[in-house]
């Protein structure tokens, strides 16, 4: 079971949610020409993550400073020649992030993962049963985030992936409050529409509001050596509170994608700068 998960997570990250791949220099994610213009990158300081503490990123003036992580679980079976194979895993985190005046976002999220999969067996030497096909993996990822412990003062970040044979819905992402919904789209360091093909390109999501693109946060550099390469970008105009709202929800995703390539909650799985 836990050969699944792994395999079924290295399929994600090389080639679900991402245009086509593309064999360039680019070494951080292709971001909108208007925000790279009113905007600078930040580097995102990762720290350390225990069983229970979420690690207190940061980056400009913003940081988390109190976070908390569930445990991980992961249920299943197999059938008796282990040809079929189930399995959902589920996490909850939590953390409060602070701007430089002490205003505060709360965030709550949960996480869930269901995958269902078909593997061939050989039963006896050179006698096999079965065939490998992904039938169904499916995410589903939720956060509640409010303001300054004002819950009326509430946004929601949804976001849904799924592929597989017996997928019928490639899913969404967007961040919403009564009267806003933001649009959160992927990004890559690939150059779209190239010929050649990348591998290991630069990932993250580019959010966006009608036809502005609001904020960007890359979580995987490109090449082989992607880790701890993480930065943020945030439009200079943008008001204090929606800054904070897009800080609070990109670290969401941030913490989110970093813990699936790690294994979920892995003990001291970063590094302090």
């Amino acid at each position: 079971m836990k050969q699944l998960l792994l395999f079924i997570l290295a399929v994600c990250m090389l080639g679900c949610w991402a245009p086509p791949l593309s064999a360039q220099k680019q070494n951080d994610i292709i971001i909108d020409k208007d925000l790279e213009a009113h905007s600078k990158p930040l580097k995102i300081k990762l720290g350390t993550q225990t069983f229970s503490k979420m690690a207190k990123y940061k980056f400009g003036d913003y940081a988390v400073v109190e976070g908390k992580v569930g445990w991980t679980t992961t249920t299943g079976g197999s059938n008796l020649f282990e040809t079929k194979a189930e399995s959902q895993t589920k996490n909850k985190f939590s953390f409060i992030m602070a701007d430089k005046t002490s205003n505060t976002a709360t965030l709550n999220a949960a996480y869930n993962l269901k995958i269902k999969a078909k593997m061939e067996q050989e039963v006896f030497p050179l006698f096999y049963v079965g065939e490998d096909e992904l039938l169904l993996s499916e995410e589903n990822f939720t956060a509640a985030l409010f303001l300054n412990k004002d819950t009326s003062n509430l946004w929601l970040l949804v976001m849904k992936k799924s592929f597989g044979t017996q997928s019928e819905d490639p899913g969404g992402a967007f961040l919403t409050s009564r009267e806003r919904k933001i649009l959160i789209v992927s990004a890559s360091s690939n150059m779209p529409n190239a010929v050649q093909q990348r591998m290991l390109p630069a990932r993250g999501y580019q959010f966006m509001e009608g036809e502005t693109v609001l904020s960007a946060m890359q979580y995987l550099g490109a090449g082989a050596l992607g880790m701890n390469k993480c930065y943020v970008w945030l439009r200079d105009e943008l008001d204090s509170e929606t800054k904070l709202v897009l800080s609070a929800a990109m670290t969401a995703l941030l913490h989110k994608e970093l813990s699936e390539m790690d294994g979920m909650n892995s003990p001291d799985i970063f590094d302090d700068e």
